[in-house]
């Protein structure tokens, strides 16, 4: 599913963490979201869920922060959803997946991935897993690097639907926002993670925005500074005129409209695909979340 002078209050609010059980699966995190961006999120056809469906595994995924996994379970169940704890092998840190476990490719809905390790306390989102190369990884560092994270991953490619049916970031109808949603109405903010060709804007390596509202410009402005310092070409939407600024996100909109911090990064491909930066794009989104000076 997953990035400050001044931190708000809403950026520390948080609800109860979950009790998972003590042990999980061990696994490489970023290689298995790596594995379902390329081997499912690529091929997966999209199917629109219904109000219902979408606000099921939302609840589901709400019940769960707040620690009612079995309650969590038997709702997400109602739509074919399940939970599963995994131990990420490299740190120990334990993860709760929720994901599709019968139509997987046939919907294309996406997956949740909720830290373990304390309450909830921002969330991580990669709208285009597969039309932004990499950002999933991008995502699963952040959800490493910062305690308290909730990411959210698209479940297919954005043109995999009728018209832009599948492209989460620019729709309302579908699970990835309606988890989103579940994570404003508490309060969680949220980064949203893509990436543009380096063609698309060859003077920046990053684009800085927080979308459609402010409420995230002390964050936002950490960030810039923090890649700026590390030799990245940073545009901040805020002050410049950049191209891929969000402000038409959905996502953004939601959190803008209830007063919740929202980051939007873009990074070129270069930084995407270039181990050594894009670690250092993941160190940089981390610093915004948990070392606000």
């Amino acid at each position: 599913m997953a990035a400050v002078v001044i931190i708000t209050p809403v950026w520390d609010r948080h609800s109860d963490a979950p009790s998972p059980p003590a042990n999980g699966t061990g696994i490489d995190l970023r290689g298995h979201v790596a594995d379902f961006a390329r081997g499912t999120v690529a091929k997966a056809r999209f199917r629109p869920p219904d109000r219902v469906e979408r606000e099921t595994v939302a609840t589901g995924v709400g019940l769960y922060l707040d620690g009612r996994t079995e309650e969590a379970g038997r709702r997400l169940a109602e739509a074919d959803f399940g939970v599963r704890v995994l131990r990420d092998t490299e740190g120990g840190r334990r993860y709760a997946e929720i994901a599709d476990r019968a139509k997987e490719e046939t919907r294309g809905w996406g997956r949740v991935y909720i830290a373990l390790d304390g309450p909830a306390r921002f969330s991580v989102q990669v709208p285009h897993p597969v039309a932004d190369a990499y950002t999933d990884t991008l995502g699963v560092g952040v959800l490493r690097g910062a305690p308290g994270g909730v990411l959210v991953v698209a479940g297919a490619h954005r043109r995999a639907g009728e018209g832009n049916a599948a492209d989460t970031a620019h729709r309302t109808d579908t699970v990835f926002h309606a988890v989103c949603a579940e994570l404003v109405a508490r309060r969680l903010p949220g980064i949203q993670v893509h990436g543009f060709a380096d063609t698309t804007s060859p003077a920046h390596d990053a684009v800085v925005s927080t979308g459609a509202g402010e409420d995230a410009r002390p964050q936002a402005a950490v960030l810039a500074r923090t890649l700026a310092d590390d030799g990245f070409r940073v545009c901040r939407a805020w002050s410049s005129r950049c191209p891929l600024a969000g402000r038409t996100n959905k996502q953004g909109r939601l959190a803008s409209d209830a007063g919740v911090p929202f980051i939007h990064v873009e990074f070129s491909r270069t930084v995407r695909e270039t181990p050594d930066r894009a670690h250092r794009a993941i160190t940089a989104m981390s610093a915004a979340l948990t070392d606000p000076t």
